[in-house]
């Protein structure tokens, strides 16, 4: 790393591959929640009632999170703008595929190898950074990342429903093109700057194939439990499928010489509990948006561009203050943020429990996003820095692999049991139930960081 990494002002390099990470990163994440508000118009023009609309949101969660880990060490080995360029191309054409979709079976299968392609994009971006920024730069430019990829979740909604309202749900997957075409000509350049260009050592497929049984199998029962019931075969046999899965790829991660998912770094305090704290903090937001962004609309009554909008107050506030706490937590350490952050999160969830009967957004909702927002902001940006800066460089890649895997699998875990937990159809009563199990689970996160995180950061790697 260069000393100009050391300054406030970011070079042109920095520059350069900050935007890239950031909207490569924005692609990815975006996807993964922009089809929520989208999902009453897909159930209306294909069929298929809520466990079709389940499997639109897991069958990329599910392959995004089960290959993200084998991307990390892609990345790691192959070089960050290389693995980006594959995924980005790769994006584009899947995301054709999804809006060129004519029954849900297709989009399911679409969105599986949106999922794909999605996985190389974020460890890359985020690895990306951590090689050219250091020290207060890094924790700043962590924090925009953060702002933006975060806003991706939260922003979702509205670009969903505004696309349902005014054209189509197909144009939220057509669009992904433009971003795609704007930045490629800036990878080119990029190559040249790649700090790891070419091929090392080997990468773990075995690792890799049992991690889409695990997560696949478990995933695939919990959905399909709500219609054929826990004592169905169809249910119990992938279940069990899964967990066999499971044990196998910890015993061979723990074995092999170059594992998928090195369990070692697991033993680094802040990357082992920030890891936990990551997942109950990103299954809760997944949980809450989902089963929220589905009521507003089916319940509520609100059209798609309405409920986007309804959502996006939290947005606002994330883009205004993720890089000021990001900052911060890079002078005093990320614990307290980390803490106080998913305790105010669970408590604009919990305000949302006023919903009922005829739906007033301006008490019900709004004040809910308002203290939601403030403390997305206080949580992301130090999560991020806290794993990332426990771990050494040259395995930015897997680190930043393994804790997006573990945000996007507790998503896809938390959806898949969204149909368990609130019904096979969403009531209010339904909807209580999810608010109260999301805000349990950013209780969970708070904790872990409370107990688990250390201040201050390292102030070099090893």
């Amino acid at each position: 790393m260069s000393d100009a990494s050391q300054t406030t002002a970011p070079t042109r390099l920095q520059r350069q591959v900050l935007t890239v990470a950031i909207v490569a990163s924005f692609m990815a994440i975006l996807d993964s929640f922009v089809v929520s508000l989208a999902l009453p118009a897909i159930g209306r023009e294909l069929g298929g009632g809520l466990r079709i609309q389940q499997w639109v949101v897991d069958a990329y969660l599910l392959t995004l999170g089960a290959l993200i880990l084998a991307a990390g060490s892609l990345s790691d080995h192959f070089g960050r703008v290389r693995v980006l360029q594959w995924g980005l191309g790769g994006f584009a054409l899947t995301s054709v595929l999804c809006g060129a979709a004519w029954t849900a079976e297709i989009l399911v299968v679409s969105r599986g190898l949106q999922g794909v392609a999605g996985a190389l994009l974020v460890p890359s971006s985020l690895a990306l950074i951590v090689s050219h920024f250091d020290s207060a730069a890094q924790g700043a430019a962590i924090g925009k990342w953060s702002a933006w990829t975060s806003a991706a979740a939260i922003v979702a909604p509205l670009i969903g429903g505004v696309s349902v309202d005014l054209l189509s749900w197909r144009v939220i997957f057509f669009v992904n093109v433009l971003p795609a075409a704007a930045i490629w000509p800036v990878l080119a350049r990029l190559r040249k700057a790649d700090g790891n260009p070419h091929a090392a050592g080997r990468i773990d497929i075995a690792g890799a194939l049992l991690a889409v049984v695990a997560l696949g199998g478990p995933v695939y029962a919990l959905i399909e439990q709500g219609s054929a019931g826990w004592g169905s075969p169809q249910v119990w046999l992938p279940l069990a499928a899964g967990a066999a899965a499971a044990v196998l790829f910890l015993l061979h991660e723990s074995r092999t010489a170059a594992p998928l998912l090195p369990l070692g770094m697991f033993t680094v305090r802040n990357f082992g509990w920030g890891n936990i704290a990551t997942a109950a903090i990103y299954g809760g937001f997944s949980l809450g948006f989902f089963a929220l962004g589905i009521y507003i609309q089916q319940v509520g009554g609100m059209k798609a561009t309405t409920a986007g909008l309804a959502l996006l107050p939290s947005t606002v506030i994330l883009m205004l203050l993720a890089s000021f706490f990001g900052g911060l937590a890079g002078k005093y350490g990320p614990r307290w943020f980390m803490t106080a952050g998913p305790v105010l999160c669970a408590a604009g969830f919990l305000l949302t429990l006023s919903v009922g009967g005829s739906l007033n957004y301006w008490t019900q909702v709004l004040p809910g996003q308002l203290v939601f927002g403030l403390g997305l902001s206080m949580t992301v940006a130090p999560l991020t820095a806290a794993i990332l800066g426990s771990v050494p460089e040259r395995q930015a890649g897997v680190g930043s692999a393994v804790n997006n895997a573990v945000s996007r699998i507790a998503g896809l875990v938390c959806i898949a049991f969204a149909g368990f937990i609130v019904g096979p159809e969403l009531t209010t009563p339904g909807l209580h139930r999810a608010l109260l199990a999301t805000a349990a689970l950013l209780l969970l996160g708070a904790a872990s960081s409370a107990v688990g995180i250390r201040n201050p950061l390292p102030a070099s790697r090893r």
